[in-house]
């Protein structure tokens, strides 16, 4: 009897070690691999990487007063970085994101709008509209284009918001806290990729910096803010690997 209840204590603990390791961020080093790889490649043995951006204003490129500074935002600002790490490779930065558009409009054009480009990977960046819809239909959407991505073997990045500044984002709790928190969250349940300039942002404000500093208006980054979402996002494509 004894042996029995310790073999099922054992099997308890195995199974919550192995919950555990498997409810985890994918690694920086070797999410990409693959991807990476093939950045290394030089013609004739190379191919086109496609980088999709979905999302709301931010990767879509709206600063202030409407303008859209397309060059200066992160999707192409991260294309910049990868071209000096990469002299040899084709990578196509496609952004497929509207301004204004919240995860739940996001995810009904997902199949038709965003998979049809064959990204090597997708970064999807929501949250910052996310408020207008809650957490629970922010968090099916979310889950329903990650999910779509993973069957095509699609390697996927979430992206935590990026500030507002008529939010306190030290605030315990603040309203987009929440929404970054659940995104770690699907993030480790999935096992894929995670930026977090949310945190960064914060740690910003926490050593003596103001938001207006990275803000081109009122909730769309400058080129300082994009700046800061880039720093993200580049580890994931140019970490040596393990």
């Amino acid at each position: 009897m004894e042996k029995v209840i310790l073999s099922i204590a054992l099997l308890f603990t195995l199974n919550f070690v192995a919950e555990a390791q498997s409810a985890a961020v994918a690694d920086t080093a070797t999410y990409l691999s693959d991807v990476k790889k093939e950045l290394n490649k030089v013609w004739p043995d190379n191919r086109t990487i496609n980088l999709v951006f979905h999302g709301h204003s931010v990767p879509a490129g709206y600063w202030h007063d409407h303008e859209v500074h397309t060059l200066e935002s992160y999707p192409n600002r991260v294309l910049k970085q990868l071209k000096a790490q990469y002299p040899y490779a084709v990578i196509n930065v496609i952004v497929t994101a509207i301004g204004g558009e919240n995860s739940v409009q996001g995810q009904m054009r997902f199949e038709g709008e965003v998979l049809t480009h064959n990204p090597d990977v997708l970064m999807i960046d929501y949250a910052l509209n996310d408020r207008s819809v809650g957490l629970e239909k922010a968090r099916e959407a979310w889950e329903k284009m990650i999910q779509s991505a993973m069957q095509q073997e699609v390697k996927v990045i979430l992206l935590t918001p990026s500030p507002d500044q008529r939010v306190d984002i030290l605030e315990i709790g603040n309203p987009l806290a929440q929404h970054a928190e659940q995104i770690r969250e699907l993030a480790e349940q999935y096992h894929i990729g995670l930026a977090d300039p949310f945190t960064q942002f914060q740690k910003l404000l926490e050593n003596g910096e103001t938001l207006e500093t990275y803000m081109s208006h009122v909730n769309h980054p400058n080129e300082k803010g994009h700046e800061v979402i880039v720093q993200t996002l580049l580890p994931w494509f140019i970490h040596a690997e393990k």
